[in-house]
């Protein structure tokens, strides 16, 4: 299995619902893993596995903000891989 350490920037719709699956209440202060990177840079982040992947997706408000506005019946399955296709998000977590 690899590790895959990810920025909410760069999720797909697909990563986004396995998130909202896997905390649908969202994620709390025992979900959290944190650690150093190669920069001695402490990150916090959740857990989400795939059959083949372990991602490590970085916590932020905008991650939350994503979510949070997230719904499934927003995709086709095209655009499921593409992280261009979730709407960006401002600093406040409201979509753009």
């Amino acid at each position: 299995m690899k590790n895959v350490i990810v920025d909410y920037k760069k999720l797909t719709p697909e990563m986004v619902a396995l998130l909202v699956e896997k905390y649908p209440a969202g994620y709390g202060d025992e979900d959290i893993i944190t650690f150093k990177n190669h920069k001695n840079e402490t990150i916090e982040a959740v857990e989400v596995l795939t059959e083949d992947t372990k991602y490590l997706v970085k916590i932020s408000k905008r991650l939350s903000a994503q979510m949070d506005a997230f719904d499934l019946d927003d995709y086709d399955e095209k655009s499921m891989d593409d992280p261009d296709a979730l709407p960006e998000m401002d600093a406040q977590g409201k979509k753009v």
